[in-house]
């Protein structure tokens, strides 16, 4: 084996070798030429927001959790661009009035009320979508509930009811709009899960193994249809610091988040979810400061990595879940159910 002075990786980096043919024949290498051959492939997937893949006709949009929070922040951001958007949720009267304003701004809008908990609304949804548009170009994944709490202090009935609308539903959806994408060899999915799936969250079990799910079922979408011309993204915010389960949090503790442990916003999540559109990332991480650099240490060192963690978050992750479980207690003991309610809305 060569060592790392005869290596031609380390003379082309160091400018050792500059002949023109021996640079020539490093990227007709079979390694160098698989990966500009990628590079070309994504840059070539950008699209742009009020033209299809299949045609002159704006994009179709489906965004789940449409009526409030994350989603209808991402409808806003969306609109200038005039895509037609099919609006999911559970409330008919807010879902009606996000449709009215989405309207106005220009867009096509279907409203359908559903629970994306329920699989005979997700089957209503996507007939009543293509009966309207006739197809789903993209698929936003972005109806979720959130609950704070001891583990053993959760009912089973909210155990069910966390899986099934933050990825039961999600997977069940994405399962009716893919076999549309692949005849037309085109789709985006984009899963909204959370910080909480890079690294569960004390006092959020249930939740952060959903939001862990989707970043898994996400990788295993891109393995499978990206040869169908369909990519999927996975976006994992932090503490959304301007609504949704933060605002319900801070009423409810007296307590922000801590400095280290920070957060974003939902505009900065509402430009990420219309940039995946554009050019398909695998995941973004939004929050401020960076949690991707401490994820990577705590890969290396996990035992110190979570004791740091541990140490920025526990104490108000323990606050989150008191006040959830003295909210729940107040209206029914025995009422089983799930206590922070959000459309999108994600924590660490």
């Amino acid at each position: 084996m060569p060592g790392l002075r005869g290596c031609p990786w380390r003379q082309s980096c160091t400018g050792t070798v500059g002949d023109r043919k021996h640079r020539q024949r490093l990227l007709q290498s079979r390694p160098i030429q698989w990966l500009l051959d990628q590079a070309a492939w994504v840059s070539g997937r950008d699209v742009e927001m009020n033209t299809a893949a299949t045609g002159s006709e704006p994009l179709t949009i489906l965004v789940t959790g449409a009526s409030a929070g994350l989603g209808l922040a991402i409808c806003r951001q969306l609109a200038p661009q005039k895509p037609r958007l099919i609006l999911a949720a559970r409330s008919p009267e807010r879902l009606q009035a996000a449709a009215a304003e989405l309207q106005a701004a220009g867009c096509s809008v279907l409203a359908v009320p559903t629970d994306v908990a329920v699989p005979a609304d997700l089957q209503r949804l996507v007939a009543a979508a293509l009966a309207q548009f006739s197809r789903i170009d993209v698929l936003i994944n972005n109806a979720g509930i959130e609950c704070f709490s001891e583990f053993d202090s959760l009912t089973e009935a909210e155990i069910e009811q966390t899986i099934a609308t933050n990825l039961t539903g999600a997977i069940l959806l994405t399962r009716l709009v893919v076999p549309g994408m692949k005849s037309r060899r085109f789709g985006r999915i984009i899963n909204m899960a959370s910080t909480a799936g890079k690294h569960g969250p004390a006092y959020g079990a249930v939740y952060g193994a959903t939001k862990a799910g989707l970043i898994a079922f996400t990788q295993s979408l891109r393995g499978e249809l990206t040869e169908h011309g369909i990519l999927a993204t996975a976006i994992c915010p932090g503490f959304a610091t301007d609504g949704g389960i933060y605002d319900e949090i801070v009423k409810a503790t007296g307590r922000r988040t801590p400095v280290l442990l920070g957060g974003t916003t939902a505009t900065s999540v509402a430009r990420a979810v219309e940039s995946a559109i554009r050019n398909a990332p695998p995941e973004r991480i939004l929050n401020f400061p960076a949690l991707r650099p401490m994820f990577l240490f705590r890969d290396v060192f996990p035992r110190l990595g979570e004791r740091i963690i541990l140490a920025v978050t526990r104490k108000f992750l323990r606050r989150a879940a008191q006040a959830k479980q003295s909210q729940r207690q107040a209206t029914s003991p025995d009422a089983g159910i799930p206590g922070f309610h959000t459309s999108g809305n994600s924590q660490f």
